[in-house]
């Protein structure tokens, strides 16, 4: 069978029937039967379409730390002549997105805004992403798990440790105890090997997740502890070893990932752990002048 004749029933998907498949209905469908490169390059076009479709295979590869040549092959791996064909089907599903939402009520920003204006334009559509993605019952049970747990080990390692401590900073102001796991030293070492079945581990992540967080997944699994994955991709390897998962949108047109999604996310379980019991928490707040 030809890549064109093979791909005829996905690419109709975005102008002709609904009832045909997306590319990126296509690509989870067949996400198990690829290679670990390739999956980075899929969760990278399904989470992060928007900016996938107007990419080159380089620029591609570099976003979801593979190759070009990985790429490539991804392409073909979906029935693709090359990479071009496949940009083509990514781009004809954000224009049939981009339709919908300006159905909608339009967007918030044109698309001659300055780089400020994109910024803000990613966040906002990310933080719009995030709560479509987000369904209330997976909110709730993260937030009692939290409220739970005899002890909890947030792991982020690189960029994601900033944001593993700021958890801790929002538990701790309502007398949560948390501990952080940031690398691979010694005492971080020790507190995963403290891991019990009274323990919550959290992990955070963005892109490809680092090797610890996955390590630190299985010991949790194996030791009978409860597990909170938090990450940007929809697919994620993490997220496969998890009991819970939430996820955040980080699409972004700069040289790096947005994490606003992510901080709202935090602020929104804080929020809910807060809100469990109100009373408890009001003096310790208005002791602490937050608001």
């Amino acid at each position: 069978m030809s890549g064109s004749a093979k791909w005829t029933a996905v690419t109709k998907t975005a102008t002709k029937s609904p009832q045909l498949k997306s590319l990126s209905d296509y690509i989870q469908e067949r996400f198990d039967e690829f290679s670990r490169s390739q999956k980075d390059v899929a969760r990278y076009i399904v989470d992060h379409l928007d900016e996938a479709a107007f990419l080159t295979a380089e620029e591609l590869a570099r976003r979801a730390s593979t190759s070009s040549s990985t790429v490539v092959r991804f392409s073909q791996a979906l029935g693709f002549e090359g990479y071009p064909e496949l940009q083509q089907a990514a781009i004809e599903e954000y224009r049939t997105t981009i339709a919908a939402s300006s159905a909608n009520g339009g967007a918030l920003f044109s698309f001659d805004h300055s780089e400020l204006e994109g910024s803000l334009s990613a966040d906002y559509a990310n933080l719009e992403e995030t709560a479509r993605k987000l369904s209330t019952e997976q909110v709730e049970a993260a937030v009692a798990a939290l409220a739970t747990a005899q002890r909890i080990v947030i792991v982020g390692v690189d960029q994601m440790a900033f944001f593993a401590s700021y958890l801790r900073h929002t538990l701790s102001l309502l007398d949560i105890r948390a501990e952080i796991v940031a690398s691979t030293g010694g005492e971080s070492l020790q507190r995963l090997g403290r891991i019990d079945e009274n323990t919550l581990v959290i992990t955070l992540s963005a892109g490809r997740a680092h090797p610890l967080l996955l390590r630190a997944m299985k010991l949790a699994h194996h030791r009978g502890a409860r597990t909170l994955a938090i990450s940007d991709a929809t697919m994620s390897e993490v997220g496969e070893h998890a009991e819970l998962t939430l996820y955040f949108s980080s699409n972004s047109p700069s040289f790096t990932r947005s994490h606003t999604a992510l901080m709202a996310l935090v602020q929104g379980l804080a929020h809910g752990l807060y809100a469990r019991d109100e009373a408890a928490h009001k003096d310790r707040i208005r002791a602490y002048k937050l608001k």
